[in-house]
Order: structure tokens, then C-alpha cells, then sequence
């Protein structure tokens, strides 16, 4: 039973979508699409881990971003299939912040890192002869270490501010994870203010980093302008500017939804809202970063002709 008086724990009941039980199937069946969808980042992941072609910087951190995209989803999307199919939406406290917790870090650290490979991207067209000398794999790793730490400092403060709030309302989410928005609205007095400032800090810090990654692209964009070749021109726009496109809807969604004031109630538009910064990014992710990149698709094909070779080989020694 969802408790009403002044506490700090007792459970929370997510409503998700929709309460009938119909919708909630079809609901999960399209979350369960999605989500075998990211089978794509685990053959990125393996590509470009055995591929000695493909240890570059770029595909060092494009590897990083695919296992960050399926680790991002999975806080979210297996809990709210479970909870679709068995019809029970509640969730202890200790597993809504600890669901918090990670959100909220892996929320930053694909800023972080989208940041980095805009750089990246930056350097590879604006500075192709000094490429090697400013994004060596080692300055790179660094960089991608840093990314995961400041990720997990920013889980802490979202937590640490979140566990200072005392709850004195039914608390029942109108969202399919537990939302620090969702949650702040359940606040008994101004503790929750907390939880406002470390928002502002991050949305402070997520824009300072949509800024570098637009003044990248501008520079990107007036580069490529001066290439003669009209091919090369359209090569490079086709996978700059999905890639700018899908960071500007992350970040304008995520921050809209953490900075607008908390009302008692959730319009669906609100829950619609959501899912374009906690599912279709990830989800894109890969076939802008990866289906169209040639090298990539080369080294699939690579892998499975190999393996096909090897599996025939064996069958020949067999017999």
C-alpha cells in the first residue's frame, strides 16, 4: 500500500502509459522491439573490438557510446516490460533510486560522450594532417575514462539530493520509470529544492556542452562547404546532420522535462515526451554512427564471411 504520510521510503506505483490491460501488451511489445534492436550495439561493440583495422579513436569511442546506448536502455525498458506484462506497476524505494541512480549517470556520461566525438569529428575534417597528433588512442581513453567518472559524480548528486527528500504524498508516477521530476512533486516541504539546483547544474553544464558540440559542427559545415567534390559534401552532411539532429532533441526534451515546473498530474504528452530522451536516441544511435559508416559495414561482412569460411573448413576436416 502506498503510504501518504511524511516518509522517506514505502513503495511507488508506476502508471506508465495506460492502466488497460490491452494497451499495456501492445505497450510492451513494442518496448521488447526496441530492445532486441540493441542487438546492433553488441555487434559494433565486437566488431571493433576484434578488428585490428578498427582501433582508431573513432571507433574506440563509438564503441563506448554502443555499450553506453545499451546500458542506458536497459535501466529503463526491461523493468517497464515486466511491469506491463504482470500488470504491477510497483517499485520498492530502494529500487527507484537505485534505477535514479543509474538514469541519471548514464543520463550525463552519452552528453559527455557525444561531446567528445563531436570533437573528434572536428579535428578528423577541420585537422585531417594533425589528427594523429591531437587524438591519439591514449588522449582518447583518458578522455572517455573522464566521460564515465563525471557520469557516476553525477548519479551521486542526483541521489544524495533525492535521498534528502522526505515524502508526504501518494506516490504514484505518472511516467514508466521513476523520473526525478515525477518524484520531486511528492516532496512534503522545500527539501526538494536540492534536487532544483543539482537540475540547474547539470542543465548548466549539458548546455556548455551543446554549445562546443554546435560550434564543432559550424566548423565542421563551413569546411566541408569548401570541399570541391559535391559527393564528399553529401557524404559528410548525411551523417553530420542526423547526428546534430538527434543530440538536439536529447538534450531540448531532457532539459525541458527536468526544468518545467512539477505539477500533481502527467499529461500523456509529458510520458511522450520522455521517450525522446530516454529511448529513440539510443535507439538511432546506431544507424547514424554505424549502418552508414562503409569501414564498418565492411568489417561485418568481414566477420561473417570469416566465420562462414571457418565453419565450412571444419565441416570439410570432418568428413
Amino acid at each position: 500500500m502506498v503510504q501518504t504520510n511524511g516518509t522517506k521510503g514505502s513503495a511507488f506505483l508506476l502508471v506508465g502509459f495506460s492502466e488497460n490491460p490491452h494497451l499495456q501488451l501492445l505497450q510492451a511489445f513494442l518496448f521488447l522491439v526496441i530492445y532486441l534492436a540493441l542487438t546492433s550495439n553488441f555487434i559494433i561493440i565486437t566488431i571493433t573490438t576484434l578488428d585490428e583495422q578498427l582501433q582508431s579513436p573513432m571507433y574506440y569511442s563509438l564503441k563506448q557510446l554502443s555499450l553506453l546506448d545499451a546500458s542506458f536502455i536497459s535501466v529503463t525498458v526491461p523493468q517497464f516490460i515486466d511491469n506491463s506484462l504482470t500488470g504491477n506497476g510497483y517499485m520498492s524505494y530502494a529500487q527507484c533510486m537505485l534505477q535514479d541512480f543509474f538514469f541519471m549517470a548514464l543520463a550525463w556520461t552519452e552528453v559527455a560522450i557525444l561531446t567528445v566525438m563531436s570533437y573528434d569529428h572536428y579535428v578528423a575534417i577541420c585537422y585531417p594532417l594533425h589528427y594523429e597528433l591531437i587524438m591519439d588512442l591514449r588522449k582518447c581513453q583518458s578522455a572517455v575514462t573522464a566521460v564515465w567518472v563525471s557520469g557516476g559524480i553525477s548519479g551521486i548528486m542526483y541521489i544524495t539530493a533525492t535521498f534528502s527528500i522526505t515524502f508526504c504524498k501518494a506516490k504514484v508516477i505518472h511516467q514508466f520509470f521513476c523520473d526525478v521530476p515525477q518524484i520531486v512533486k511528492f516532496s512534503c516541504s522545500n527539501d526538494y529544492l536540492v534536487v532544483v539546483g543539482v537540475n540547474i547544474l547539470m542543465t548548466v553544464a549539458a548546455s556548455a556542452c551543446f554549445i562546443s558540440i554546435g560550434f564543432s559542427y559550424i566548423h565542421i559545415f563551413s569546411t566541408v562547404l569548401r570541399i570541391p567534390s559535391a559527393e564528399g559534401q553529401s557524404k559528410v552532411f548525411s551523417t553530420c546532420l542526423p547526428h546534430l539532429c538527434v543530440v538536439s532533441i536529447y538534450l531540448s526534451t531532457g532539459i525541458c522535462a527536468y526544468l518545467k515546473p512539477t505539477s500533481d498530474f502527467s499529461t500523456t504528452l509529458d510520458r511522450l515526451l520522455s521517450i525522446f530522451y530516454t529511448v529513440i536516441p539510443q535507439t538511432l544511435n546506431p544507424v547514424i554512427y554505424s549502418l552508414r559508416n562503409e569501414t564498418l559495414k565492411r568489417a561485418i561482412q568481414k566477420l561473417i564471411l570469416d566465420r562462414e569460411f571457418t565453419e565450412r573448413k571444419m565441416v570439410f576436416q570432418c568428413h
